[in-house]
C-alpha cells in the first residue's frame, strides 16, 4: 500500500483540471496553500467571478489524526479511535450561465492503522452533474463517459456505481435528486490496493472528458432574468445535501478540517422560496419530469 504514489497522482490532477478550467474560462484560479495544525495539509484553487465560473473550487488535501472520527469509522466500527491519514482531490464547480450545469468530482482515499500495526485501507469518489436547464445529449455524454471509465474493470460496475450516485445524491427531506446523476462509490477495497487505485485512477482522468464539452457548448448560450432565477432557486438544493447529507463535508468539519477548503463547493448566490413549483410544460417543470428522476441514460 503505497499512499505516495496515490498523493503524487492527485496533485498532478488537480493541476490538469485546474489548467484546463483556466483554459476554458480565461482567468487564473487562485491558489491557497494551507497547513493543518492537527497534522497535514493540502491546497486549494479558487476561482471566482470568472467569464464562464462565477464560483469553482478544485482541491487537494492530505490530512492526518491519531483518532479516527465518527463519519468515517460508522461502517468499520472496528477501527474507531484509530491513527488515519485521508487524501483526495474534491471539486465543484458553478457556472455563470444557467444553461451551463454544475458538476463535482472527487477521489479520495482513507487508510487507517490500528494500534496492533495492521493497516486498513479504501477508496472512494466519483462525478455527478447538476443541470438547470437540461440537455439530453448533455447528460447522455456524461454518464456515457463514466460508464467508459469504468469498462477496463469489468461490465458489472457501472450499473453498480450509478445506482450508488442515484441513491446517495438524493435529498430525502425533499424526495428529490440532486441532479442528473453519474458515478459514486466507497469504501472500495477490493480485490486489492492496485486496482482501486487503477479505478480511482480512470475515474479521476475521465472527468475532463465528461465535463468540458459541456461546460463549452453552453456556456455562452443567451439568457434572462428567469432562468437566472431558477438557477439561483436551485442552487438551494445543492446547499442542503452539502450541508445536511455529504459524508465528504462531516468528515472534514469532525476532523477539525480547513473550513474555507471545506466549503469552497458552496454556490456564490442562492435563493429559497416558499412551497414553490414550476409551471406546467416549461422547461423549469421538464427538469423535475425528466432530469430528476433516475433512469438508465446509457
Amino acid at each position: 500500500m503505497d499512499s505516495g504514489s496515490v498523493k503524487k497522482y492527485l496533485i498532478e490532477l488537480q493541476d490538469t483540471i485546474v489548467a484546463r478550467m483556466e483554459q476554458i474560462d480565461g482567468k487564473h484560479f487562485i491558489r491557497d496553500s494551507w497547513i493543518r495544525p492537527a497534522g497535514g495539509g493540502g491546497r486549494s484553487c479558487i476561482i471566482e467571478n470568472g467569464n464562464v465560473l462565477e464560483r469553482g473550487g478544485v482541491a487537494f488535501s492530505h490530512v492526518t489524526g491519531d483518532k479516527l472520527p465518527p463519519s468515517a469509522s460508522a461502517s468499520r466500527p472496528e477501527l474507531a479511535g484509530s491513527k488515519w491519514e485521508a487524501m483526495g482531490v474534491s471539486l465543484v464547480l458553478h457556472p455563470h450561465n444557467p444553461y451551463a450545469p454544475t458538476t463535482h468530482m472527487n477521489v479520495r482515499m482513507f487508510m487507517a492503522k490500528k494500534p496492533n500495526g495492521d493497516a486498513s485501507f479504501w477508496f472512494g469518489g466519483g462525478m455527478d452533474l447538476t443541470p438547470y436547464y437540461g440537455f439530453t445529449e448533455d447528460v447522455v455524454h456524461f454518464h456515457q463517459t463514466c460508464k467508459d471509465s469504468l469498462a477496463p474493470f469489468g461490465a458489472h460496475l457501472h450499473p453498480k456505481f450509478k445506482k450508488w450516485c442515484d441513491e446517495y445524491f438524493f435529498l430525502k427531506h425533499r424526495n428529490e435528486a440532486r441532479g442528473a446523476g453519474g458515478i459514486f462509490f466507497d469504501d472500495l477495497s477490493e480485490p486489492d490496493f492496485a486496482t482501486c487505485f487503477a479505478i480511482q485512477k480512470s475515474v479521476g482522468n475521465h472527468f475532463l472528458a465528461a465535463y468540458a464539452p459541456v461546460l463549452e457548448r453552453r456556456k455562452d448560450t443567451p439568457y434572462g432574468e428567469r432562468e437566472r432565477d431558477f438557477q439561483l432557486y436551485r442552487r438551494g438544493r445543492y446547499v442542503e445535501f452539502n450541508l445536511v447529507i455529504d459524508r465528504g463535508t462531516i468528515f472534514g468539519l469532525q476532523s477539525g478540517g480547513r473550513t474555507e477548503s471545506i466549503l469552497l463547493s458552496m454556490p456564490p448566490l442562492v435563493k429559497w422560496r416558499y412551497n414553490w413549483q414550476p409551471e406546467r410544460g416549461t422547461a423549469e417543470a421538464q427538469l423535475y419530469e425528466k432530469f430528476l428522476s433516475p433512469k438508465d441514460w446509457v
